[in-house]
């Protein structure tokens, strides 16, 4: 049973993720809401949901290692297998004034949690101290994009084109929504009990799970957005949903769960898996600045890394 509920997880939160967002971005657009605006809160959000959810029940069910290692491990999934299996399919171009804003706001949000982890525990004041910055980044960016419409508000609305149902009304793009939320809270209920039965029936800890089996799990909404952009050609929308889900993984779903149900943070995450992402982050921004593109030979080292990254976990 434990094994089917992971995998009945996994599926609904892969299938409510996407259709939460592609249902918000409807409603966004029947209610007037600009694409620039809904690829910027919307979209970031709406990606990110699943891990909220996952990590909001770890919390309450006394399980920090999946909490905290549910965003750790998704953000590290993102870059290294998301982006490698994306960059395998296409290399993943990109304008250099698109990435300037946003990847400064992933490496202030990279600093930012690997300062609010060092401190062992995520409290009310920590966890509303990563959403202001959330905040900040939000209204940073709508008011730049608008002001001065540019490369970086192109990528958003692209990746707002790329989500969007042709035809919809208000009623269905409701109740596609809702189907989503839905789907994505039973889906995380189902792999939380899931992953902490198979962690005491195997003997691993629960921190392990949660940067693995349930990180990948609540990543799979990125991982088929990614591919699908991919294999149409937009690299801008492949890099765009990463770089976004990141940031929003790190200061609201972090910052949320702090808020809601202050938790510990496992030494094994402190000691070691918070800077494998500070890693992987500065080298995904190395491999942009080289030619302003992910190549498919660092997509396959991106992939490279992430096996390793796994058999160094599993042993």
């Amino acid at each position: 049973m434990t094994i089917i509920s992971i995998i009945a997880g996994l599926v609904l939160l892969a299938i409510g993720g996407d259709v939460l967002v592609r249902g918000a971005v409807a409603v966004s657009e029947r209610m007037g809401v600009s694409p620039l605006l809904a690829g910027l809160t919307i979209v970031g959000f709406g990606t990110s949901m699943p891990e909220l959810v996952t990590s909001l029940f770890a919390a309450f069910d006394g399980a920090p290692g999946i909490s905290v290692g549910n965003v750790v491990g998704s953000n590290i999934a993102n870059i290294l297998l998301i982006l490698g299996v994306s960059g395998l399919i296409l290399p993943l171009a990109i304008d250099p004034a698109a990435f300037r804003r946003d990847g400064l706001a992933l490496a202030v949000a990279t600093l930012a949690c690997i300062g609010a982890v060092m401190l062992g525990y995520l409290s009310r004041p920590v966890g509303l101290a990563l959403l202001a910055l959330l905040v900040a980044y939000i209204v940073w960016a709508c008011r730049s994009e608008t002001l001065s419409p540019d490369a970086e508000a192109a990528m958003h609305e692209h990746v707002v084109a790329e989500l969007k149902p042709a035809g919809m009304s208000l009623m269905a793009a409701l109740g596609l929504a809702v189907a989503g939320i839905v789907g994505t809270i039973i889906g995380a209920r189902l792999l939380v009990d899931g992953a902490i039965e198979i962690a005491r029936d195997m003997g691993v800890t629960e921190t392990v799970i949660g940067l693995t089996v349930v990180a990948i799990g609540t990543s799979l909404p990125e991982l088929v957005a990614c591919v699908i952009a991919a294999l149409r050609r937009h690299a801008d929308v492949a890099l765009g949903n990463v770089i976004g889900s990141n940031i929003y993984n790190l200061l609201g779903i972090l910052g949320m769960t702090a808020v809601v149900h202050p938790i510990e943070v496992p030494a094994k995450i402190a000691a070691f898996d918070i800077w494998v992402l500070l890693g992987v982050t500065v080298l995904l921004g190395i491999f942009l600045r080289t030619g302003w593109t992910l190549k498919r030979w660092e997509g396959g080292v991106f992939l490279g890394l992430y096996a390793a990254y796994l058999a160094f976990l599993a042993l």
